[in-house]
């Protein structure tokens, strides 16, 4: 039994309640949509579930300009989806444990 069967999930694999998010149950997400995980992926997915629970939801760009300043690089759209390829917002709302983005673009 993988630890993902003990929360409740949406049909597109979006956990329905964000406060049964922790990193384990990341962790398992991650897994399962085929990425291993670095720190810089574990940034991203933080600063999408607090942005969105802060009441923002991030779009590509934003993601972008707020890697940039903590990584203290340039980020490119390229290295997102490297490290993201369905969609660095959507991945990372998904493994944050947020809801569904209803965003249709990156920008």
């Amino acid at each position: 039994m993988s630890i993902l069967d003990s929360v409740e999930r949406t049909d597109n694999g979006y956990l329905v309640n964000s406060t049964d998010w922790n990193e384990e149950i990341a962790a398992a997400l991650f897994a399962e949509e085929g990425i291993e995980p670095t720190d810089r992926h574990w940034d991203i997915v933080k600063y999408v579930r607090e942005e969105t629970l802060g009441g923002s939801e991030p779009n590509e760009r934003g993601i972008m300009k707020a890697m940039g300043k903590i990584w203290g690089e340039k980020v490119s759209s390229k290295l997102m989806y490297e490290m993201f390829p369905e969609m660095p917002s959507k991945q990372g709302l998904k493994i944050g444990g947020c809801p569904q983005s209803t965003r249709k673009g990156g920008y």
